[in-house]
């Protein structure tokens, strides 16, 4: 069975925020404005650790959160 990270994403929160992930197609990325951390996926496994995760910039956190239908201040769902 492989990994599939759009099912992840239900299963799967940020293990430093506890706040929702999205899969950006290079890993998952918390929802969270505060820590914006990417978590990488290698051999088909989430690498769920705060400490190796990527923080990106408010820029590209805005941008992958807009992509998934996010509000790009809060990370929460635009309803």
């Amino acid at each position: 069975m492989s990994f599939d990270p759009e099912h992840a994403v239900e299963l799967l929160v940020c293990p430093q925020s506890h706040a929702p992930l999205v899969y950006d197609g290079q890993g998952l990325v918390s929802t969270d404005p505060e820590t914006r951390l990417r978590y990488a996926i290698k051999d088909d496994i989430p690498v769920m650790l705060a400490d190796d995760a990527e923080t990106l910039s408010m820029d590209d956190w805005q941008q992958i959160m807009r992509q998934h239908d996010r509000d790009p201040q809060t990370g929460k769902p635009i309803e």
